[in-house]
């Protein structure tokens, strides 16, 4: 027998607004909107049992693992007021805060 409606299409009777405004996505570490590239980041590190995931710039992410290990993510966890404690940090968030939301460059090496 076959199909009345396409396997995974819209149903002909559904109603789709194509020009829907698209949903404002904003960066978990600076709070700016993530542009055209998103990051799904693991806030807690997979390898140290980490499953939720948080939308990020690339270069925030950059960011994150240049100035922290796996073990101080996994303690500060969803924290992001902990994470910005650090001036490192802080100082990039203040100085990303004004650059373009799909704004990216090199970012400095691991400070370890």
């Amino acid at each position: 027998m076959a199909r009345k409606h396409p396997r995974h299409g819209p149903y002909e009777g559904s109603h789709q607004q194509d020009d829907a405004p698209e949903a404002v996505i904003l960066c978990w570490l600076c709070g700016r909107p993530t542009g055209k590239t998103t990051i799904w980041h693991h806030p807690v590190p997979k390898s140290r049992g980490g499953s939720d995931v948080v939308p990020m710039h690339s270069i925030c992410q950059q960011t994150l693992i240049a100035n922290f290990s796996n073990s101080e993510l996994q303690r500060h966890g969803m924290d992001v007021d902990g994470l910005l404690a650090n001036p490192n940090v802080r100082k990039f968030v203040d100085w990303v805060a004004k650059k373009e939301p799909d704004f990216t460059a090199a970012t400095a090496k691991k400070q370890r």
